[in-house]
């Protein structure tokens, strides 16, 4: 079994930069492929990014490419997601969430672990 607990969501105003923390713990971490979801009221559950498992391939969503970037420091058992020139239409409750397979895992069934999520919002 795997747990994870993110941190770093706030407010923040339109422009500005958030930086997500996921640490996980339960499995050797390297072993995890992780990925960020998130979620906005009244929307489904979506796919923000991800990062591959062992050779650390990443991958975005369109609408926060350029502007996001995730990464992971395997010996702190944590995976980031720096956010730059936030928009409000990035308010959501974000999800860090882990799976053992290999690949660019772009759909949220491919994960098997979730954290409790952190919520962003960015103001106009």
């Amino acid at each position: 079994q795997v747990q994870l607990v993110e941190s770093g969501g706030g407010l923040v105003q339109a422009g500005g930069s958030l930086r997500l923390s996921c640490v996980a713990s339960g499995r050797t971490f390297s072993t995890l492929t992780m990925g960020w979801f998130r979620q906005a009221p009244g929307k489904e559950r979506e796919f923000v990014a991800a990062i591959i498992r062992s050779i650390g391939n990443t991958y975005y969503a369109d609408a926060v490419k350029g502007r996001y970037t995730i990464s992971r420091d395997n010996n702190k058992n944590t995976v980031y997601l720096q956010m730059n020139s936030l928009k409000p239409e990035d308010t959501a409750v974000y999800y860090c969430a882990a799976s053992p397979r290999f690949g660019a895992l772009l759909s949220r069934i491919l994960y098997d672990y979730w954290g409790q999520g952190t919520q962003v919002t960015v103001s106009s």
